[in-house]
């Protein structure tokens, strides 16, 4: 129950269920200097429970770039049947690097690998904790990156990087085929000239090649995501991997929306600059009901969400999509990919 909301309320969920944090799961992979620390929110019961990797960006706050950030998305994925694994990625302020170490300060590769090594460890998590033992379905794994984590999944999902630290590294591929489905929640977009003049000098790896993005994914962008510190570009640089991308099937403009997609990345945050309960639940349930249906091919989460969206809560958002013979009827909000 949510008092706040209005009309996102009519956006069909699944009966929430009871779930439980796990926190901290410690892994000790090679290539970091020190232990990479999880949290995993998941529901107290049933087996055969999907995965979602959740990747965080790199906002100014101290702990919402870390596990214990994106509570609002991890505990409602959890609450729908989800098992949700964050990493503390290398350029959080709490657990990562120091600057000093090699790729800082937003460890674009290091994150990718970190995400990989989560994957390759399914095991042993299962192993150190036993209330997850023998309870994940290892088949069905999603992934969901905001901002900064939205380029980290967009690369899992098969896009590629220019290196800018290597002129011989080229075309950088990690594509993660243990990953099905994707949301990118405002991704970074083209980088090079579209860049802002701080952005060129301090973060030159913000260089997505989105045309080698394959997997089935959802981007998620803000009508108002204003951010002249990144690029010269206004909202539509957030468009990138909707437009270049050959797996992104969808875009979601949230109307009004910012960079903090109206609360993702925690309750009551600072750098939640367009708080609204309706904004942030249209988030949680069209990502939820787009990630089921990617991950269970009948299910109708997705179509329900959708057609609630376009006949009940259009003002809120707008939805587009690529794909010519949808399951859908888009004609009212369908756009050619430009």
């Amino acid at each position: 129950m949510n008092n706040l909301l209005k009309v996102a309320s009519q956006i069909p969920l699944g009966v929430p269920k009871q779930t439980v944090v796990i926190n901290p799961v410690i892994l000790h992979p090679e290539f970091r200097s020190v232990p990479l620390e999880l949290s995993i929110t998941m529901p107290v019961q049933g087996r055969g429970l999907p995965i979602i990797l959740l990747s965080h960006g790199d906002g100014p706050s101290l702990y919402l770039p870390s596990k214990d950030g994106y509570t609002p998305l991890a505990n409602f994925y959890a609450e729908q049947g989800f098992v949700v694994i964050q990493p503390t990625h290398a350029n959080s302020k709490v657990a990562g690097l120091a600057h000093s170490e090699a790729g800082a300060p937003l460890f674009w590769h290091m994150r990718v690998l970190e995400m990989k090594h989560i994957l390759d460890s399914l095991s042993i998590i299962e192993r150190i904790t036993p209330l997850l033992a023998g309870r994940l379905d290892h088949q069905r794994i999603a992934a969901v990156g905001h901002s900064m984590g939205g380029q980290t999944i967009g690369m899992l999902l098969g896009a590629r990087l220019t290196n800018p630290a290597n002129a011989q590294e080229i075309d950088v591929n990690v594509l993660e085929p243990r990953v099905k489905a994707g949301v990118l929640l405002a991704p970074p977009g083209n980088g090079g000239e579209e860049l802002s003049a701080f952005a060129k000098e301090n973060f030159p790896e913000l260089n997505p090649d989105y045309s080698y993005l394959t997997t089935q994914s959802l981007c998620v962008v803000g009508s108002e995501d204003l951010n002249p510190f990144m690029t010269v570009r206004g909202p539509e640089w957030y468009r990138a991997a909707y437009e270049h991308g050959p797996g992104c099937e969808y875009l979601l403009s949230l109307t009004g929306g910012q960079h903090g997609l109206g609360g993702i990345a925690g309750y009551d945050a600072k750098e939640t600059a367009d708080e609204d309960p309706d904004r942030l639940a249209i988030v949680q349930r069209l990502t939820a009901a787009y990630l089921k249906t990617a991950l269970y091919e009948d299910d109708p989460s997705w179509r329900d969400a959708c057609q609630v969206l376009l006949t009940k809560a259009s003002h809120l958002a707008r939805l587009e999509t690529k794909l010519s013979k949808d399951v859908l009827e888009f004609s009212n909000t369908q756009e050619p990919a430009r």
